[in-house]
């Protein structure tokens, strides 16, 4: 089996506590060479300080090619861009480009008056600059908002023709559901990569729950299997095969990069990455 190209999804630290996870989930991860790392954007532009915080900090202590999540979310097209233009200037060349949650207890998305009124705008804006490498969101199963059975592969190909080169899709649990959507992109002439999005389960109940809220479907085998695992005390064990199996399965499909969402929680993520033959290759670099 070739062994993948991976990368990993970190989320910004919200207290001292959370700082120590993340530095010491990069410092655990970073040896098994990323080809790059993207931290996340709180609902609602929450965390807009600390993902810059977080992003500038693990570019310049790893050395690491970060990508900063950006959203249109509660704010002005101005400010979006400032703070683009803020990334460029510290040496992050990479952007995840989405339209965002919207704040909790608001219920849909509004856009900011003076916004991005979806993702397409604000692509179209990022790409507009030449400075960034822009990378894009997609669902394999039905995001809950669209509108029907074809609008996440309409959505993408118009994300990737404002200029987006490459997508990260939501997590899902079985290989086939990929590939279905795979093959839906390459019918509608989506020829930019499609990374699957590996989530590693640390706790079952929470991602059944996630799951629901972002439309992945949970097969009933699972369910099953993590039921019984819970009783036994097997949970990481039952995970680490799971997830190493939907990764083989992806693999021998043609899939050749992996995206890891680790909940700066790096032991599930590092055990699957070796069960994949994916073993530290580097050392740490501008640790300071």
């Amino acid at each position: 089996m070739p062994t993948p190209r991976i990368s990993f999804e970190f989320f910004p630290p919200k207290d001292i506590a959370g700082a120590f996870r993340l530095s010491d989930t990069v410092r655990d991860l970073a040896p098994l060479d990323p080809t790059f790392v993207s931290v996340t954007y709180g609902a609602g532009g929450t965390t807009r300080e600390l993902t810059h915080d977080a992003v500038t900090t693990i570019h310049n202590r790893y050395g690491l090619n970060v990508a900063a999540h950006l959203t249109c979310v509660d704010a002005s097209r101005a400010e979006t861009l400032e703070i683009a233009q803020s990334y460029a200037e510290a040496g992050i060349t990479e952007i995840v480009a989405l339209r965002g949650d919207p704040p909790k207890g608001q219920g849909g998305f509004a856009p900011h008056p003076e916004g991005f009124a979806n993702s397409v705008e604000l692509i179209e804006a990022l790409a507009a600059t030449g400075k960034f490498n822009l990378r894009v969101g997609a669902y394999p199963d039905p995001h809950p908002e669209a509108g029907s059975d074809t609008a996440d592969v309409d959505w993408l190909k118009r994300k990737i023709d404002a200029g987006a080169a490459s997508a990260i899709t939501q997590f899902f649990f079985e290989a086939d559901t990929f590939f279905r959507f795979r093959d839906k992109c390459e019918k509608a002439g989506i020829d930019a990569p499609i990374i699957p999005g590996i989530l590693p389960i640390e706790n079952w109940g929470g991602v059944k729950k996630f799951a629901t809220n972002c439309g992945a479907k949970v097969p009933g085998w699972l369910d099953d299997a993590f039921d019984k695992a819970l009783r036994d005390g097997r949970e990481d064990l039952l995970s680490v095969a799971v997830a190493a199996e939907l990764c083989s399965d992806l693999i021998d499909g043609g899939v050749e990069n992996l995206h890891f969402y680790t909940l700066n929680k790096p032991h599930l993520t590092r055990d699957v990455a070796h069960a994949l033959g994916v073993t530290p290759r580097v050392a740490l670099q501008k640790v300071a």
